[in-house]
C-alpha cells in the first residue's frame, strides 16, 4: 500500500509541473525506478537524468536503468561516461553496455567492452555472437560461438538465423543437425531461413518433421510456413495451415494475417485475401501492405492505391516496403501525379533517401515519362545498391541519354560495384538507341570474353539490333548463327525489325522462317513480314500472308495510345471516332494539319500500308492513334504544359516526322513512350535524334 500510496503522490507531482521537480530523497527505491522509468518511456531524458542525479547513492540497478535510457536514444557517449562513474558494475550492466554500443551501431566499442569483461555470462557472449552477425561479419561471430564455455540453444539459434540471414544456409543446416536440444525457435528459424534462401520445398519438409516430432509450433512458426507455401504457391497445404490456425485461436494475429493474404494473393485468390484482411479491424502496418502487395500482383492497380489512401486516412504509417508496392502501382497505371504525391509523403516521412523508396521512386519517374526527376531522386539515395544503379542506367537508357548511361556506369564502378546481366542490358540498350556502334561491341565484346556466365539472350538482342541500325544485317546474321546458345524468337525478331528498316526482304524472309518454326503462332513475324512486303508494293504476298494469319486465328495487335489525365486513362485508336470529345479533336487535327502543310510537312505515303489510293493514304497516316492522343491532350490540358502519350507498339516514321513540327507549333514539349522507348519532342527535334 505505501508502494501505491507513494506512486499516486508522484503522479500529483506530475500534475502540477509549475512546482518543478520536489526533493526526492525521502523516495523509496521502487519510487525512483518508477518515475525514472516512466521518464525513460516518454523520452524525457533530460527529466530523467536530473532525477538521477538527485538520488543520494544510485544503485547498479538504477545506473543501468538509466544507461538503457541513453542506449534506446542514441546517446551512446552520455551512457559510457556513466557507465564509466559506476562504482561497482556487475554482470547485468557489462551486458547492458555491449548491447547499447551495438543498438547505437558502435561494434567497435561493443568488441572493446566485451574484451574488458572479467566474467561473462553466456548472455554475455551469445550479445556479442549477435552483434557480430548483425554488422555481417559471420566469421567473427562463428569464431566466438566456437570459443564459448558453455553454448545453450539461444546462442545455437542466434547462430543458425545469422547463418540463413548472409546466405549460408548449409552452414545452418550441419548447426541445427549438432544442436542437441533444439526447441521451437530452431525449428522456425531454420524454417524460415531455408525459405528466404529460396529453398521453399525443403522448408515445407522441415515443418512437417517438426510436426512428426511432436513440437508444437508457434505464431512465428505458423506465418514462416505460410510465406513458404505462398512462394511455391502450395494453395493447397496453405489451406490445411490456415485451418490449424482457425484451431489453435492463432487466426487474428497481425503476422499471420498478413502471411494468409500474401498465400492466398499469390494463389490469384485476391477475394480470398480480401476476405482475410475484412475480418477484422488492422493497424499493423504489415498487414496492410500485405494486401497493397497482393492487390498489386493481382493487376488491381486501382484497388493497390485506394488501399493505400485508406491506410494512410487510418494513420497507419507506411514504411519502405509499402512504398515500393504503392509507387510500383503507380508506375504500372502511368499515374506520375499520384506518384509525385507519395513521393512527398515519402519526404515528409523522412523516407526520400531510403535506398527502397528511392530505388521504387527512380523506375516510378522513368517509366512515366520523366527522366529528369528520377536522376534527382537518384543523386540523393544514401547507400546505393546494384538496384539504385540499374533502375537509373535501364531508364535512362529507355530515354535514350545514351551519355547519360555511359556516366552513371562509370560512376558505378568507382564506387566498388560490380556490373551484372541487367547492367549489360542498360548499357548495351543505350548504345541501340544512342546509335553508339563501337560502345556497343566494345561492351558486347568485354562481356562475352570477362562475364560469359552473365552472358543472357537479351544480350544478343541488344547487339543484334545494335548491328542492325547500322545496316550490318550479315553481320548480325552471322553473331546469331554462331552463338553459344540457341537463338530464341526475340533474338530473330530483332533482326526481322532490322530487315524492315533496311528493306532487305530477302533476309526477313530467312529470319521469319526461323522465328515461326521456334513460335508458329508469332503474330509479330507475321505483321513485321506484312509490312516489309507492303513496303516493297507485294500487295498479293502481303493478302497471302492476311489471309494466312486469318485462318490461323493469329490477330494483330491493334495500334493504340493513350494519355492519363486526372487519374482517368483515354485511350485512342487509329481513325477512332468514339471519344465524346471527337469532334474537338478532329477539328485540332485538321488545323494541325493545314499549319504542317506551311511547315513543309510532307506524308510518307510509304508507311500506309494498305493497297489505297494516295489521299486515302495520307487521310489514314493523319489519324493514326498517337496524333488522336495528341490532339485530344492539346485541347485537355493548359497550355506550354508538357503532353505525355503512351503507345503499345512503335511509332511510325510518317508520325515521327509530323510530332516534331507538331511540338514546335504548339509550343509543347511532347513524351511520346512507344514499345522500343521514350521520345522526347521539343521545338522541331527529338530527342533520339532521328534514330530510334
Amino acid at each position: 500500500m505505501s508502494t501505491c500510496r507513494a506512486i499516486f503522490q508522484n503522479f500529483k507531482i506530475f500534475s502540477k509541473p509549475v512546482m518543478g521537480l520536489m526533493n526526492y530523497t525521502n523516495q523509496s527505491v521502487p519510487s525512483y525506478k518508477f518515475l525514472l522509468q516512466n521518464h525513460i518511456r516518454n523520452r524525457r531524458l533530460d527529466l530523467a537524468r536530473k532525477l538521477f542525479d538527485e538520488i543520494p547513492s544510485p544503485s547498479t540497478h538504477l545506473c543501468t536503468i538509466m544507461i538503457t535510457g541513453y542506449t534506446q536514444n542514441n546517446r551512446l557517449d552520455d551512457a559510457l561516461t556513466l557507465f564509466d562513474k559506476m562504482s561497482f558494475r556487475d554482470m547485468i550492466s557489462w551486458n547492458t553496455m555491449v548491447k547499447g554500443c551495438l543498438d547505437c551501431g558502435d561494434l567497435a566499442m561493443a568488441t572493446k567492452m566485451f574484451d574488458k569483461m572479467r566474467d561473462r555470462s553466456v548472455v554475455s557472449w551469445t550479445t556479442m555472437i549477435n552483434g557480430y552477425l548483425q554488422f555481417g561479419h559471420v566469421d567473427k561471430a562463428e569464431r566466438l560461438f566456437y570459443e564459448m564455455p558453455v553454448r545453450d540453444v539461444a546462442a545455437s539459434n542466434s547462430m543458425i538465423h545469422g547463418y540463413c540471414c548472409n546466405g549460408r544456409v548449409e552452414d545452418a543446416l550441419r548447426l541445427f543437425e549438432e544442436t542437441p536440444c533444439r526447441n521451437v525457435i530452431s525449428w522456425t528459424s531454420m524454417i524460415s531461413g531455408l525459405d528466404s534462401n529460396g529453398r521453399h520445398d525443403e522448408s515445407l519438409f522441415l515443418f512437417k518433421k517438426m510436426v512428426g516430432s511432436g513440437i508444437v509450433p508457434t505464431s512465428n512458426t505458423f506465418a514462416c510456413i505460410l510465406t513458404a507455401c505462398a512462394n511455391v504457391l502450395d494453395v493447397c497445404l496453405g489451406v490445411q495451415v490456415h485451418g490449424n490456425v482457425i484451431k489453435i485461436g492463432f487466426c487474428f494475429d497481425e503476422f499471420i494475417c498478413a502471411s494468409l493474404i500474401m498465400l492466398y494473393a499469390n494463389c490469384k485468390q485476391i477475394e480470398d485475401a480480401y476476405n482475410i484482411f475484412n475480418e477484422k479491424l488492422h493497424m499493423n502496418v504489415v498487414v496492410w501492405t500485405a494486401l497493397l502487395t497482393g492487390s498489386g500482383f493481382n493487376g488491381k492497380h486501382e484497388k493497390a492505391l485506394t488501399i493505400f489512401s485508406d491506410m494512410i486516412i487510418m494513420g497507419i504509417l507506411p514504411n519502405q516496403t509499402t512504398f515500393t508496392s504503392v509507387l510500383n502501382s503507380c508506375w504500372k497505371l502511368e499515374a506520375i501525379d499520384r506518384g509525385k504525391e507519395i513521393h512527398m509523403l515519402a519526404i515528409k516521412l523522412g523516407l526520400e533517401n531510403d535506398v527502397f523508396v528511392g530505388n521504387s521512386l527512380t523506375v516510378m519517374y522513368c517509366e512515366c515519362g520523366n527522366v529528369n526527376d528520377a536522376v534527382a531522386v537518384f543523386t540523393k539515395i544514401g547507400e546505393k545498391n546494384i538496384v539504385s544503379w540499374n533502375s537509373m542506367i535501364v531508364g535512362s537508357a529507355k530515354h535514350g541519354c545514351g551519355q547519360l548511361t555511359l556516366t552513371l556506369f562509370k560512376q558505378m564502378i568507382c564506387a566498388g560495384v560490380d556490373a551484372d546481366e541487367i547492367t549489360f542490358t542498360g548499357l548495351l540498350s543505350a548504345c541501340s538507341r544512342s546509335g553508339m556502334l563501337q560502345k556497343g561491341k566494345s561492351f558486347f565484346e568485354y562481356f562475352s570474353r570477362y562475364k560469359s556466365n552473365k552472358m543472357r539472350p537479351q544480350h544478343y538482342v541488344c547487339m543484334v539490333d545494335i548491328l542492325g541500325r547500322f545496316g550490318k544485317l550479315e553481320e548480325a546474321e552471322e553473331l546469331i548463327r554462331n552463338m553459344p546458345m540457341e537463338a530464341n524468337s526475340s533474338i530473330w525478331l530483332a533482326l526481322l525489325s532490322a530487315c524492315r528498316m533496311h528493306s532487305n526482304l530477302e533476309m526477313a524472309e530467312r529470319a521469319a522462317k526461323c522465328i515461326l518454326d521456334l513460335e508458329p503462332h508469332c503474330s509479330a513475324a507475321y505483321v513485321l513480314l506484312c509490312n516489309i512486303y507492303a513496303s516493297a508494293g507485294k500487295w498479293s504476298d502481303v493478302s497471302q500472308f492476311r489471309l494466312k494469319m486469318k485462318q490461323e486465328g493469329i490477330v494483330k495487335q491493334p495500334g493504340c495510345s493513350w494519355v492519363n489525365l486526372k487519374g482517368v486513362r483515354h485511350e485512342f485508336l487509329s481513325g477512332d471516332r468514339s471519344h465524346p470529345l471527337s469532334e474537338k479533336i478532329y477539328q485540332k487535327l485538321d488545323w494541325l494539319g493545314g499549319k504542317l502543310k506551311e511547315f513543309g510537312y510532307t506524308p510518307d505515303k510509304r508507311f500506309s500500308l494498305h493497297d489505297v489510293e494516295n489521299e486515302q493514304k495520307e487521310e489514314m497516316l493523319s489519324y493514326h492513334s498517337e496524333r488522336l492522343a495528341i490532339a485530344f491532350a492539346l485541347v485537355s490540358t493548359v497550355e506550354c504544359s508538357t503532353i505525355t502519350v503512351m503507345k503499345n507498339l512503335r511509332v511510325c516514321g510518317d508520325c515521327h516526322s509530323a510530332i516534331k513540327l507538331i511540338a514546335k507549333i504548339a509550343g509543347r514539349e511532347i513524351v511520346l513512350r512507344d514499345s522500343s522507348r521514350f521520345h522526347h519532342f521539343r521545338n522541331g527535334t527529338c530527342s533520339c535524334g532521328d534514330y530510334w
